[in-house]
């Protein structure tokens, strides 16, 4: 049997002032926000489109900004977002990517390394799910086999708070999928987020 090609999906915003880590920009304001996003999305697609243990797709938002990724050459495919909630767009991608495990993450987690997206597809090689917990309650990574089946582990999560790791994994459990937890990783969404990232630069 030829394997499943995994395929990582980066999500990303188009770095837009006013449109991006709007949280952040309450404590560093607009601009400074919109260059942290912007920088750091440019990072995470460096590090992680260039391996080649996984084909890379980008799923943006808003949907014209299929334009702007179909030129990056870190990503081997573009694709919108389209319209819902955190949950409904992550389910789509699910929905509608080709055969074989798939990892997605958030363009604006800067500590997001390859070893982090490795060590999530040799987890779904033992367990149908995956995360990577973030500290505040929520996740920076999921992943799912999609083997036998796509399940739907976004329904009723409440997104945004400290129970959205929970939630999916209550779904995960309901479903009767066995999960693995990969590295915890710091969101900056906040000011104090900020400056303790970069205190550790």
């Amino acid at each position: 049997m030829i394997p499943l090609l995994p395929r990582l999906v980066i999500m990303a915003k188009r770095p837009e002032l006013g449109r991006v880590k709007t949280r952040l920009a309450g404590g560093i304001g607009a601009v400074a926000a919109t260059r942290f996003y912007r920088q750091t999305t440019q990072s995470v697609f460096r590090r992680l489109g260039a391996d080649p243990r996984w084909q890379t797709w980008a799923s943006v938002t808003p949907d014209l900004a299929q334009k702007d990724g179909a030129r990056r050459p870190d990503v081997s495919h573009v694709i919108a977002q389209g319209a819902g909630d955190i949950g409904e767009r992550m389910q789509r991608i699910m929905d509608v990517l080709p055969p074989g495990p798939v990892v997605i993450v958030g363009s604006d987690i800067p500590d997001i390394k390859p070893a982090h997206i490795a060590a999530a597809f040799r987890a779904l090689g033992r367990a149908d799910a995956v995360f990577g917990p973030a500290e505040d309650g929520g996740y920076w990574l999921v992943g799912l086999r999609r083997r036998p089946r796509v399940v739907d582990i976004f329904c009723e999560v409440r997104w945004s708070s400290a129970e959205a790791l929970a939630d999916t994994l209550r779904n995960v459990s309901g479903a009767g999928l066995r999960h693995e937890l990969v590295a915890r990783l710091r969101d900056v969404d906040t000011a104090a987020d900020f400056a303790r990232w970069q205190a550790l630069l």
